[in-house]
């Protein structure tokens, strides 16, 4: 069996015994973590595998890798702070704060429409490069002269990149702070975790670059054109990592992305550390669209910049390859895996992350 390294408290034996299964697979190359909390307290947190393809570099404690969409659930909270400080309202049109954004009818398009991809704008209409993603002004110029593809709130189109930019934005105006840094100086820096939306330098060497899928599955509309196209190994680019693409490129491993969201599942706080009032975390289970995502092809039920899981008071988002994160209220409980091999079969959530979730509530007591 796959040698592990961390922690693991003996009730989650069965989380890492699929860990070490999962890196055992047939097609495991690369390496992953996992880590749970329950009730603020972290019970599991484990490594193994490899940093590089070649499996040359283990995967050590830091080792931090491109979580693609698991960097929404960061943006959606830092919305969420604000919102609950009173400076931003989710149900107010994203042109109170954005005035621009207003033209070509999206006057209409409210905050929570935004974090619900029910916005209308799941990409930008004109032709772009991996490499206009990194220029903020171009990507939300862009964006403020577009005219939304249905009418805001009645739908809804997983807006991968645009979200990021749109609620990126909103954040800059009433901040004066760009996304990554009011996340790094509001959210990872007070709760001491190790992760990043716009990677510096100096962190470049614990990076396990992302392996591509084998065999890339096709989920979008093929009568609706995505701009740009993206592509697993622009992630392993200096340009990349160095920009702020805040639906995208967050950079970090599990222990980080279940720190920072069990905030949610623990009324506000982890380790004394305040972020969120009670009902300012309540608010991201507050159900805005229930339906059949044009663009994922599969019914979703979306509150405020999360997934919310149909059958209990919980919820989640998942990274193109494998990452995820899942928060249980009533559980206090946070579950995060993330990977650098990717598995692409078309949907949110693959069976190795899913198997991590599955044995954390298994783990907790009856």
């Amino acid at each position: 069996m796959a040698e592990l390294h961390g922690t693991c408290d003996e009730r989650f034996g069965e989380v890492r015994e699929m860990l070490a299964s999962s890196l055992d697979s047939d097609d495991a190359v690369g390496g992953a973590s996992a880590a749970v909390y329950v009730d603020g307290e972290r019970v599991v947190d484990l490594w193994g595998g490899y940093a590089d393809a070649e499996r040359t570099i283990p995967w050590q404690r830091d080792t931090i890798t491109n979580v693609w969409s698991t960097t929404k659930p960061m943006t959606a909270l830092c919305a969420l702070i604000l919102a609950d400080r009173g400076e931003l309202d989710l149900t107010a049109p994203v042109a109170a704060y954005w005035p621009e954004f207003a033209a070509e009818g999206k006057d209409r398009v409210q905050i929570r429409h935004v974090l619900s991809h029910t916005a209308g704008l799941p990409t930008f209409d004109a032709p772009m490069t991996v490499e206009d993603l990194y220029d903020w002004e171009k990507a939300t110029a862009r964006l403020a002269a577009q005219t939304p593809r249905w009418e805001p709130g009645t739908e809804s189109g997983y807006h991968v990149l645009t979200q990021g930019y749109l609620i990126g934005e909103v954040v800059r105006r009433i901040t004066g702070r760009t996304l990554g840094t009011f996340f790094a100086e509001e959210v990872a820096g007070p709760l001491g975790a190790d992760f990043h939306i716009g990677l510096p330098a100096e962190h470049d060497h614990r990076v396990a670059p992302v392996i591509p899928p084998s065999a890339p599955a096709g989920s979008r509309r093929p009568d609706e054109p995505f701009h740009p196209e993206i592509q697993a190994a622009d992630a392993n680019t200096t340009g990349w990592r160095r920009a702020e693409i805040p639906a995208a490129n967050g950079h970090g491993n599990a222990r980080s992305v279940a720190a920072i969201q069990s905030v949610l599942a623990c009324g506000g706080t982890l380790g004394g550390v305040r972020l969120l009032s009670p009902a300012g975390c309540e608010r991201a289970l507050e159900e805005q669209h229930h339906g059949t995502d044009r663009y994922l092809g599969t019914r979703m039920r979306y509150g405020m910049g999360y997934a919310i899981q149909g059958d209990r008071r919980a919820c989640y988002w998942g990274g193109w390859g494998g990452s995820l994160v899942f928060v249980d209220f009533d559980a206090r409980m946070t579950v995060a895996y993330a990977m650098n091999q990717m598995i692409d079969d078309g949907g949110l959530v693959d069976d190795r992350a899913l198997g991590i979730v599955l044995a954390a509530y298994g783990s907790l007591p009856t």
